[in-house]
């Protein structure tokens, strides 16, 4: 990653003790901040994130939710640029939670927004998930809103001077939750391993990948759009068979049944989005539909980009790769 855009400047990561917060803290330790900000509700998590990052003088640890309006504003002060990556993640524990979600992804969103407006913010990156496209969970709805609540206060508060975007992907492979983690426990243990439908899609996203798609939409990002990244997909059934294989393992695959408000196929971009959509290096801009051309320079992505041009929409089932080569990305990544 060659771009160096936090150099001197103040960093704040919601969310920041969890794993893309991490991940996303490792990268940019490397640009030379002036400092990074973890703003995190678990105080054992900012404990290991100072042991994690060997105590580096740049972190400063922030415990709050994004649930208080008077933390995050105190947290954004000073701050140059917000990612927002705080969430309820939990697709089937959100879904007897609804109101908690609502408070947390929706309500702690606006709070953040309002934040950075107070403390004219001049950029911030809201990550968002495929469960936000054409959504059928209560995760996924929330996400919808949050997406929304970004693109809305690039156009409706006035010359703001805040930057808000807007990134969207899949679960990152060997993230909190993630299938990989999982089926390798259950494969050591010898226990079975669970599958809730053989026809379930998941597109490929790494840490490294994550990352970058954040740091290009801070680059690129002139407010409203949505950053999504060009990726190949996988069968799950493919890769537990790749991993038993590897592990000369003979454990059974047990069907357990699609979880409450689960997708079989992952979806980044939905059929209404295919016309406002750009492609641009090795990722896709999602033009806001509110849209308002702000003065100053034609946005980069729309002088060198092209359009997506006719597609039904950019879904896991149809980016689908042989299990060889999925050996091979999973190789390349050192995953497996």
């Amino acid at each position: 990653m060659e771009m160096n855009i936090f150099k001197d400047k103040t960093i704040l990561i919601t969310g920041g003790t969890g794993f893309l917060g991490r991940a996303l803290t490792k990268e940019i330790l490397k640009q030379s901040p002036k400092a990074v900000r973890l703003f995190s509700r678990d105080e054992v998590k900012h404990y290991k994130a100072q042991e994690f990052f060997n105590y580096n003088p740049k972190l400063r640890n922030f415990i709050g939710d994004v649930r208080d309006y008077p933390r995050l504003k105190k947290a954004c002060r000073q701050v140059d640029i917000v990612i927002h990556a705080a969430a309820l993640k939990r697709i089937d524990l959100i879904e007897y939670n609804v109101d908690e979600a609502i408070k947390t992804n929706i309500l702690g969103t606006l709070n953040l927004v309002n934040a950075c407006l107070a403390n004219k913010i001049k950029k911030a990156v809201f990550v968002s998930t495929d469960k936000a496209c054409s959504p059928v969970n209560t995760y996924g709805a929330c996400k919808f809103v949050s997406e929304r609540i970004f693109t809305e206060s690039n156009y409706s508060r006035g010359d703001i001077g805040t930057i808000f975007t807007t990134v969207r992907y899949g679960n990152v492979l060997e993230s909190t939750g993630s299938v990989i983690p999982l089926f390798n426990s259950k494969i050591k243990k010898g226990e079975d391993i669970p599958l809730t439908d053989p026809r379930m899609t998941r597109f490929i996203i790494s840490p490294k990948q994550s990352v970058e798609l954040i740091l290009n939409a801070i680059k690129y990002a002139q407010g409203g759009e949505v950053f999504v990244p060009k990726l190949k997909s996988f069968k799950i059934i493919d890769l537990i068979e790749i991993l038993m294989k590897k592990n000369k393992a003979k454990n059974k695959i047990k069907m357990v049944g699609i979880r409450p408000g689960e997708k079989i196929d992952e979806l980044l971009i939905n059929e209404s989005e295919i016309p406002r959509t750009i492609k641009f290096k090795n990722f896709y801009v999602i033009l806001s539909s509110i849209r308002k051309q702000k003065k100053g320079r034609k946005p980069i992505y729309l002088s060198k980009g092209r359009r997506m041009g006719k597609m039904e929409e950019y879904s896991s089932r149809n980016y689908l790769i042989t299990k060889k080569e999925i050996k091979k990305i999973f190789k390349n990544l050192e995953i497996i």
